[in-house]
């Protein structure tokens, strides 16, 4: 595998900003990696980071390139800062970065498919709740969202005066009601699954001991009762990379990528 690390000027955010990005590499003599290159453009998984992070922690905290490697799928990792993945109310256009500009940047720069059943979004916390933002609201570019641990419950968050985000969350969200909006990922996915546009499919794992436990909860019982396809894992765990590192193998493994190391 390839790793780059691409700086780049963002019409959307009127700034300079990066990403890193993983690119499969056919090897013959790498030692302990099992790479897999497929003919063609490549399959593509945007991976988001969360609140605290940036567009190097997956490489940093994981073993996202091993894994990846074996399934011969790009991985785009952008950097968003605090933005919850949204045009924000006091700063800039997140939301149409990463559902717009990034995707046709990334594949100007890098042989990457445009086709939507090659393309897929996944993310942990603030990732998660972009990952199921990108799958929901866009399901005519994403075949697939898995959260990780996600902040699924925005609406609830932004109600609550006690949240400790609460002024993060004003910066981004204003003082306009999240609850049926098109932040609100509970009110996408009564949309989707009511509408005639693109089933996306779903994954959602959260640890039992996270903190973000139940807006997941929340979260499951809409979704198990939407009719798409989802797939929901728990199990003992924090909100900590021991955890995530361990997730996004099965996210890998659930995604439609074919057998790994063929």
């Amino acid at each position: 595998m390839a790793l780059l690390s691409c700086n780049f000027y963002s019409e959307s955010l009127g700034l300079s900003t990066s990403m890193n990005v993983i690119l499969p590499q056919q090897t013959r003599s790498q030692i302990g990696l099992a790479n897999v290159k497929r003919p063609g453009p490549h399959k593509t998984l945007y991976l988001l980071h969360g609140l605290s992070d940036d567009d190097t922690i997956w490489v940093r905290r994981t073993s996202i390139e091993r894994y990846a490697a074996a399934y011969g799928i790009a991985i785009v990792m952008p950097q968003v800062h605090r933005s919850f993945y949204t045009d924000m109310a006091y700063g800039e256009k997140y939301w149409e970065f990463i559902s717009e500009e990034l995707p046709e940047l990334a594949r100007s720069f890098f042989p990457l498919s445009a086709e939507r059943e090659d393309n897929f979004a996944a993310g942990l916390s603030m990732g998660g709740y972009g990952a199921f933002k990108l799958a929901l609201r866009r399901p005519d570019l994403f075949a697939a969202g898995a959260s990780l641990s996600g902040a699924l419950d925005i609406a609830s968050m932004t109600e609550n005066p006690d949240n400790p985000r609460s002024g993060l969350l004003r910066t981004v969200f204003g003082e306009e009601k999240v609850r049926g909006s098109e932040n609100d990922l509970l009110y996408l996915l009564d949309r989707v699954s009511k509408s005639s546009m693109p089933q996306p499919k779903l994954y959602q794992c959260c640890g039992t001991e996270d903190f973000l436990y139940k807006d997941n909860q929340t979260f499951k019982k809409a979704a198990e009762g939407s009719g798409l396809d989802f797939t929901y894992e728990e199990g003992p765990g924090e909100h900590e990379w021991g955890y995530w590192d361990k997730m996004i193998q099965n996210v890998l493994e659930w995604l439609p990528l074919g057998e790994p190391g063929k």
